[in-house]
């Protein structure tokens, strides 16, 4: 570990360009901490608090998030990538142009967060909750999104190359233009989903059927 904080209050603290890299923040209030910058890289932050704080920029490679609040969070532009984020609650947060490759999000709540750009390569999205998220021109390539909840999100123009989404729930889903070459669809459900100007080629389709 790196600074001892755990379940410490820092509700609103003022920690821009901090250097957190492997502190113990367990179960520590960061609820809306500003954190523009901030290197917390290896951060233990499981349980933490952190609802509409400001990590813009932060570096939060390979931290410990699981079952995180980070509700409304700022993290435009963030690096999480390989970060365990397992169960974490992302609902409405910022992430746009963010970098979650290799991120461990299994069951996270991203409900209407916003993603636009962001990349989520071979990134673990099963049975997370990303319904009404926008993930418009996000790239998901090889993501892992079996069993997740994909109603009403908007993908537009998104990269699903390879992606997995076995049993995924893509109901009302917006796909239009997006490049899902390769992608494996067995069992998901795609009604109303809007496929127009969608590359499948070689996809696996919902009944088992390879797309032309």
């Amino acid at each position: 570990f790196g600074a001892e904080l755990y379940g410490a209050n820092l509700t609103a603290a003022s920690l821009t360009d901090a250097n957190l890299s492997g502190a113990n923040l367990n179960r520590t209030n960061l609820t809306g901490a500003y954190l523009r910058g901030a290197n917390l890289e290896g951060a233990h932050l499981t349980c933490a608090e952190l609802s509409k704080a400001d990590l813009t920029g932060a570096n939060l490679t390979s931290a410990k998030l699981t079952d995180a609040d980070l509700r409304g969070a700022n993290l435009r532009g963030a690096n999480l990538g390989g970060a365990n984020l397992r169960g974490a609650n992302l609902e409405g947060a910022y992430l746009t142009n963010a970098d979650l490759a290799h991120a461990d999000l299994f069951r996270a709540n991203l409900r209407k967060a916003h993603l636009s750009g962001a990349n989520l390569r071979k990134a673990h999205l099963s049975s997370a909750d990303l319904s009404e998220a926008d993930l418009s021109g996000a790239d998901l390539s090889t993501a892992g999104m079996n069993y997740a909840n994909l109603t009403e999100a908007n993908m537009t123009d998104a990269n699903l190359l390879k992606a997995l989404l076995f049993f995924a729930d893509l109901t009302n889903a917006n796909l239009s233009i997006a490049y899902m070459a390769g992608a494996n669809l067995w069992g998901a459900n795609l009604s109303g989903a809007n496929l127009t100007g969608a590359n499948l080629t070689g996809a696996a389709m919902p009944d088992g059927t390879i797309h032309d």
